[in-house]
């Protein structure tokens, strides 16, 4: 027997469209990365981007639980001495609730080229609307 490794040219790339309306957002953060990834395909290897196309609706409805709005926190620097921002997750969720997702998402995969090129990937709307009807995506419930 040998081993079988996907190769980058045989990949075939599906969309998958996830709700993201009243779902925990570590949970929905550990499916997306797994479908950019391409855990759930039977050619999956590590070393290659195996992964699908994710589509994520509906960012503002997401659910943090305990007291995570007041107390979690993005944080940024600008790199000039006294550059550091920090913003409460409950702001974050009424004006860019799309940012809690990817950096949720972003996590989650490696960090290198490769997840930076599945990262790419990830394309997430605040409302029910995308533009992405063309690639006929396909609607995926979370597992649990």
């Amino acid at each position: 027997m040998r081993t079988f490794m996907a190769k980058a040219q045989d990949i075939q790339r599906k969309w998958y469209v996830i709700d993201a309306s009243e779902k925990t957002l570590g949970r929905l953060a550990t499916e997306a990365a797994s479908l950019l990834r391409g855990k759930h395909k039977p050619v999956f290897t590590p070393h290659v981007d195996t992964g699908d196309y994710v589509i994520i609706i509906n960012a503002e409805k997401i659910v943090l639980t305990g007291k995570k709005l007041q107390q979690k926190e993005y944080i940024r620097h600008s790199r000039y001495p006294g550059g550091l921002k920090r913003i409460s997750y409950g702001v974050l969720m009424k004006t860019r609730p799309e940012i809690v997702v990817e950096k949720a998402v972003k996590g989650m995969l490696p960090r290198n080229r490769l997840g930076n090129a599945m990262y790419k990937k990830l394309k997430v709307y605040r409302g029910p609307e995308h533009p992405h009807q063309a690639q006929k995506p396909e609607v995926w419930e979370l597992r649990g």
